[in-house]
């Protein structure tokens, strides 16, 4: 950890090092930093075994947070989950989250629908950045980078894989079911981008999600398109708290052990860990 301090102090990126509680049991700790991309600044959580490497990497791409947009969420049970397995886990706050540069969603969106498409794909520029950023550090196996996102996360990793061929693996955890059946443009822009990706693909959803059809239907594609892939539909998930469409809520912490091992699974398939993590 004190190597990857210093190799980031000498790119300017470091903010500070914080350990996080994980479901009270353990912590782990992770470095806050920025990233170019454009003229923004792009806040991220970056998660590193201890060791020099070379790890595989995954970006997480994390879904909305409504009235919490500037509070800074670096999501401890994925970074703990994936460095256990010996992977580096960058997080990046969306644009306008966090401490990242540019409007807010609500101060971007609204209530316009037409602009829901094109911020996403203005926000998967910034994921890409991030996958240049993770490619220049010494640590890091270049040619192992996943992506995995929940919710609008999970429709900018399907952006993402449709744009670039630097990613070897992908996870799809809902992307869309909140607003597929709402919004026409969330149906039509990920499986256009199903059409075009060749990435192998693990797509997740629960069964009482608000639809399973944004899973499902890119599912299809890349079984009719011959692209590896794994579609997952989840017993319904119930958690504590009441609500529309709460099995939205099982790629949250919440339903970590639900789908933890078919992510690792997936992951150690296409990307595996090259290097053993110090205990």
């Amino acid at each position: 950890m004190a190597r990857m301090l210093a190799l980031l102090i000498a790119n300017g990126a470091i903010f500070c090092l914080a350990a996080g509680a994980v479901h009270g049991q353990s912590t782990t700790r992770y470095a806050d930093l920025v990233y170019s991309s454009g003229g923004l600044r792009i806040q991220a959580y970056l998660y590193k075994p201890d060791g020099d490497g070379p790890f595989p990497a995954v970006i997480y791409n994390h879904g909305s947070r409504v009235g919490r947009e500037r509070e800074s969420v670096p999501f401890e049970h994925i970074g703990a989950l994936l460095t256990r397995a010996g992977y580096v886990v960058l997080v990046p706050e969306r644009r306008g989250y966090g401490r990242s540069d540019g409007p807010s969603w609500p101060e971007a969106v609204g209530r316009d629908r037409g602009r829901f498409v094109p911020r996403l794909r203005e926000e998967t520029e910034d994921v890409l950045a991030a996958a240049d950023y993770l490619r220049a550090q010494p640590f890091l196996h270049a040619k192992r980078l996943g992506i995995m996102g929940w919710s609008f996360g999970g429709v900018v990793t399907m952006f993402a894989v449709s744009r670039s061929p630097l990613f070897a693996a992908a996870i799809n955890q809902a992307g869309g079911a909140l607003t597929w059946d709402d919004v026409p443009d969330i149906r039509v822009a990920p499986i256009e981008a199903a059409e075009r990706s060749t990435t192998p693909t693990l797509l997740q959803v629960a069964e009482n999600d608000r639809t399973t059809a944004s899973i499902t239907t890119v599912g299809a594609i890349l079984e009719r398109r011959g692209v590896a892939h794994r579609t997952m539909v989840y017993a319904p998930f119930l958690p504590a708290q009441p609500g529309v469409a709460v099995g939205h809520r099982l790629f949250s912490a919440q339903g970590l052990s639900v789908w933890q091992g078919d992510v690792l699974a997936f992951l150690g398939r296409h990307l595996g860990a090259t290097v053993t993590p110090a205990r």
